[in-house]
């Protein structure tokens, strides 16, 4: 029986796989089924998003045609406005030019009126002429061709007269143009030897640290003082001025001696006979030193070559000597400079006249040592030290105690009046230098039409302001002449003076 069981078995699977498919088939139209409702709703969904889009796109389509609407108006507005005013502006310049042409058409006419009536006029003085020459011809007697020859006759006469008077004239302004130039080299080298001034006195004040040293400087009776006076021979005046101690004689070298060497006994301390002495000696030979630094300076600073040592040494004395309160040594650099510049003006010798500038005062380095003015004393030196006689010669003449022969001679007696002239030089020339700016001042503001009047450049220029209503620009040329004749004329002073006239004239006007 089991062959029956075979086909039992392929029947129960046969049932088997068909439930199987039935069940299959039934899962399968369920998920059928249920994706069909999910796609339904998933595209009912996306219906209503898209609808929703839809709608804002449209919304915001409207808003952005609103906004490009408005900005198209406005745009149209601003550029009827900006139409409506160039319109305006076109208007405008059309009248303006109407009128112009108005006017212009105005003007042709009055110029064609005046034109008719200048050549009625020119018409009219040519008859005139005419009749003139008519006259002239009958009651002369002449002829015109006549008359012509007889005046180039007299004219010939007056030219005649008159190229006389021209050549006076001229050899005038030659004259003045050399006195001119010459004032002007004189200006131009005081202005580019510039040199400081300091007066300078015949004692010295030496500071003391307290009251005390005054009786220490005197010593026991005196000998301390009465040993410093006299190995420097100096008078040393010890008064109620407090802390100081005034050191007096008329020569300066011995002067600076005793200032230096006392100086160091108050540094020092220890002051007796014999510490004075050392000290007065080691002074001495700090001003020799001094002494030959100065005179190598002088001859550096100059560029004077060949000179003794001696003369070199009298020079550094030189700088311890004053005249008036000015250095000596510094007034005779100076005058070495004036006078070569002076001389490369003029085409002399410079190194003659430097070299003559320079020694001009050698006297003076010793002439409180020695009999007779400093002039005698420096020409025995410059002969005793082999100077030449153009040299010697220009050293005797400079303050004209024998004629001046030679250019150089000439040149540093002027170099010497510039130097001693300086304002502030000499403290005895402050008045009168100041009182020469002021007569300066007073000359020129004395004319009429001047309103104010300066003096500067140390008197070298006035600066000179009038009143434009009052002078005009013609009579400022007129007013600077004759200011500058005045001046000739009423003052006295070195160099040259520019006269400088100014008128301005000035218009306000406010805008409202």
């Amino acid at each position: 029986m089991w062959w029956l069981s075979i086909p039992i078995g392929i029947i129960a699977l046969i049932i088997g796989v068909l439930v199987g498919i039935q069940y299959r088939k039934r899962v399968a139209e369920k998920e059928i089924s249920s994706a069909e409702e999910e796609a339904k709703r998933i595209i009912n969904d996306a219906i209503k998003s898209a609808e929703s889009k839809k709608r804002e796109a449209l919304v915001e389509s409207k808003e952005e045609i609103l906004q490009a609407r408005a900005e198209y108006e406005k745009e149209v507005k601003e550029r009827r406005a900006e139409v409506q005013r160039q319109e305006n502006r076109l208007q405008q310049k059309e009248e303006t030019l109407d009128r112009k042409l108005e006017s212009v058409e105005k003007k042709e006419e009055q110029v064609q009126k005046k034109t008719a009536a200048l050549e009625e006029e020119r018409a009219q003085v040519l008859r005139i002429q005419e009749e003139q020459t008519a006259t002239l011809e009958r009651i002369s007697g002449l002829t015109v061709e006549e008359a012509k020859h007889y005046l180039i006759s007299e004219l010939e006469a007056e030219v005649t007269h008159e190229s006389a008077m021209k050549v006076r004239e001229i050899e005038a302004q030659y004259k003045e143009e050399a006195d001119t130039k010459a004032r002007e080299i004189i200006s131009l080298a005081i202005q580019r030897c510039a040199a400081d001034h300091v007066a300078e006195a015949t004692v010295s004040v030496v500071p003391l640290p307290n009251d005390e040293m005054k009786g220490r400087i005197i010593g026991r009776e005196g000998r301390n003082i009465r040993t410093l006076e006299t190995m420097t021979g100096v008078d040393l005046i010890i008064d109620d001025t407090p802390e100081a101690i005034t050191v007096s004689c008329f020569d300066p070298v011995r002067r600076e001696i005793a200032r230096l060497a006392l100086e160091k006994l108050i540094q020092d301390g220890r002051i007796h006979p014999a510490r004075i002495e050392e000290m007065v000696e080691k002074a001495k030979r700090e001003v020799d030193a001094t002494i030959k630094a100065e005179g190598d300076r002088a001859v550096f600073d100059t560029n004077v070559h060949g000179l003794h040592p001696e003369v070199i040494k009298l020079l550094g004395r030189q700088h311890y000597r004053t005249s008036y309160g000015q250095n000596v040594l510094n007034h005779s650099i100076e005058v070495s400079h004036l006078a070569g510049l002076i001389a490369a003006e003029i085409g002399a010798d410079v190194a003659q006249a430097k070299r003559a500038g320079l020694l001009h005062d050698l006297g003076k380095a010793i002439d409180h040592e020695v009999e007779g003015s400093h002039v005698q004393i420096g020409v025995e030196l410059a002969r005793k030290y082999h100077e030449s006689e153009e040299i010697v010669h220009a050293i005797e003449a400079h303050h004209n105690d024998v004629e001046p022969r030679t250019v150089v001679a000439c040149l540093v007696q002027a170099a010497d009046a510039i130097s001693a002239a300086r304002p502030g030089a000499r403290r005895e020339n402050l008045e009168n230098y100041i009182k020469r700016l002021e007569k300066l001042e007073e000359v020129t503001a004395s004319f009429p039409g001047v309103e104010k009047s300066y003096a500067i450049q140390a008197g070298r220029e006035v600066r000179i302001i009038v009143a434009p209503d009052q002078v005009s620009e013609d009579q400022m040329v007129l007013l600077a002449r004759d200011i500058t004749k005045r001046i000739e004329e009423e003052l006295s002073y070195p160099g040259q003076i520019k006269v400088h006239v100014l008128r301005e004239t000035k218009v306000i006007e406010y805008a409202k």
